[in-house]
């Protein structure tokens, strides 16, 4: 595959349709009208309490993780609707399609994805969140590469997927090494040929997930390979539905029952390591136990705030720093979060998830 060498500030937006654009036009074309299931819902009433018998939600579970989790911690018993379907979709752009075909009511994503839906102009809403307080992604290095930090970042090729969360972690070690993205070569890929770029040495460098990072290091480091690791989080970890999704009363009251299940799943993962790492890491990803207990050891805790106010701020930073690149126009962060259900996910588990 040939990559372009890099973006000038011209091509930026163009950029943007190339990549998400022309995926976002091919689900419109596949939409059809939504099948609301219940009754209109204002955007300023408040939740229904009850779930109705026969309501059903399509839940993106992204490499059968949030199945999985639930199915392991027996939390999928207590979940009160049907689930439709349980869709491998994870990467934004494609959940944002998923969205547009009305074949995904409600999708677990970091920040960046319902900021490039809003400038998109598809209406969706952040419902629950868990802050990351350690990076969830670390800078991989081609094979036989001699850059260490990311100010030698400087000129060289890195891969940049604007609508994921490993392309805002890339802007944000930029800014804070005192570069522009305009000092760098961006490669526009998306975050599943990031290691196919690294390895053919189409680019020097690429954020990779920490579940990503043991395997590739494992392969490539006796050739020079390396991470350069930074102190950039990516912040949100969310749940966003589409507006449409919310406004029928009898799937919000779904979401709404669904985000306390969400929020006991993230802390049953985190309190039971060894059988995540087996069933999970081992079992479905075919890595080993070494490799998994690696990731595990660089994985968050939950925290599930009570107040959204830090997130809505980071949120913010992250519109400003997309803006500041011309990569999307300036908006009002607090637009994209439904803060009806702020508190749901805090008050499901303990205090020492909360903070």
């Amino acid at each position: 595959m040939s990559a372009p060498q890099g973006l000038s500030a011209p091509n930026r937006r163009l950029f943007l349709q190339t990549m998400l654009g022309a995926g976002a036009a091919l689900g419109l074309s596949a939409c059809t009208s939504a099948a609301a299931s219940g009754p209109a819902l204002s955007s300023s009433a408040a939740l229904p309490t009850k779930v109705p018998s026969g309501t059903s939600l399509s839940i993106a579970s992204s490499l059968g993780a949030q199945q999985l989790q639930l199915q392991l911690s027996g939390l999928i018993k207590q979940i009160p609707f049907t689930v439709s379907s349980w869709p491998n979709i994870g990467a934004g752009p494609d959940v944002i399609n998923a969205f547009r075909a009305n074949s995904l009511d409600l999708a677990n994503n970091a920040g960046i994805p319902p900021i490039q839906a809003h400038f998109q102009g598809y209406d969706a809403r952040i419902v629950a969140l868990d802050l990351t307080r350690k990076p969830s992604y670390l800078f991989a290095t081609k094979p036989h590469s001699d850059i260490s930090s990311v100010a030698q970042f400087a000129g060289k090729k890195l891969a940049f997927s604007q609508g994921q969360a490993q392309g805002v972690v890339l802007l944000r070690a930029l800014h804070e090494a005192g570069l522009k993205d305009s000092d760098v070569q961006l490669v526009p890929l998306t975050s599943n040929q990031f290691l196919t770029a690294l390895e053919a040495g189409q680019v020097d460098i690429a954020p990779l997930a920490i579940s990503q990072a043991p395997a590739y290091l494992n392969k490539y480091a006796a050739d020079g390979a390396h991470t350069i690791t930074t102190d950039v989080v990516d912040l949100l970890n969310l749940l966003w539905a589409p507006a449409d999704v919310l406004a029928d009363a009898d799937k919000a009251a779904a979401i709404a029952a669904f985000i306390p299940i969400w929020a006991k799943g993230l802390v049953w993962v985190y309190e039971n390591p060894a059988v995540w790492d087996q069933e999970f890491y081992v079992k479905t990803q075919n890595i080993s136990l070494t490799q998994a207990q690696q990731v595990t050891a660089l994985s968050n805790k939950p925290l599930l705030p009570s107040s959204w106010d830090e997130a809505i701020a980071w949120e913010q930073q992250t519109i400003d720093l997309l803006a500041e690149g011309g990569f999307v126009k300036s908006f009002k962060a607090e637009t994209l979060f439904d803060r009806r259900f702020e508190h749901l996910a805090a008050a499901a588990v303990p205090a020492q998830y909360r903070s």
